[in-house]
């Protein structure tokens, strides 16, 4: 299959998508292998790039998604009377700091680093597709883990977990330190260096009791 061919075809399959698809998954769907994909995905996105076209191609891990830039979000939400989000509470941005670095991990977990209950917290981020359920812990009661999704690295602009940035102390620290150590960032700190949410991402209202 020529390259531009299948460049075509990658943006038509992923534009009716309308989600992330997974390098293998549009291999074996388009007849081709994943090296293939992973050219014409290159392809395709410095071509929309060139073009100067309101959409683009992003990658995240091991998937691809096309979306609009956040360059015409102005124009999409007029468009689209779709209502500004509001934008997460600081419990909520400190929560998704905790997972992130630790996933997965369970609302215990998270209660223990916080030192206050955030079921409601870790629940609006799932409404959200922030998290995910990652499966549940072999001990009594079988507790549910939480991780992050594709939508959580699409919306802070990251191709993996990789790019969070890096935590302030050496070796590898535990949160309850960093939340606590004197004179270190806080896992607030933490939550301030990641990159500021697009608000047309996530467009349902936040969970009151989320605040």
């Amino acid at each position: 299959m020529k390259l531009e061919y299948l460049g075509a075809a990658l943006e038509a399959v992923l534009f009716a998508a309308g989600e992330p698809m997974e390098t293998d998954r549009l291999a074996e769907a388009l007849g081709v292998t994943a090296e293939e994909i992973t050219a014409a995905a290159g392809a395709l996105m410095n071509a929309l790039e060139e073009s100067g076209s309101g959409l683009q191609l992003l990658v995240l891990g091991e998937s691809w998604q096309l979306t609009t830039r956040a360059d015409f979000a102005e124009e999409i939400r007029a468009a689209l009377e779709v209502k500004r989000n509001t934008p997460l509470s600081n419990a909520a941005m400190e929560t998704l700091t905790i997972i992130a670095y630790n996933q997965p991990v369970t609302k215990g977990f998270v209660e223990r680093v916080r030192g206050v209950d955030s079921g409601s917290v870790v629940n609006t981020l799932v409404e959200r597709g922030l998290l995910e359920e990652a499966g549940r812990i072999e001990v009594p009661g079988r507790p549910v883990t939480y991780r992050t999704t594709a939508h959580f690295l699409r919306t802070f602009g990251m191709q993996s977990l990789a790019d969070l940035p890096p935590l302030p102390t050496s070796g590898e620290p535990d949160l309850f330190d960093v939340q606590t150590a004197e004179g270190e960032d806080t896992v607030e700190d933490l939550a301030e260096d990641l990159p500021e949410l697009d608000n047309l991402e996530t467009v349902e209202s936040a969970d009151p009791d989320a605040e």
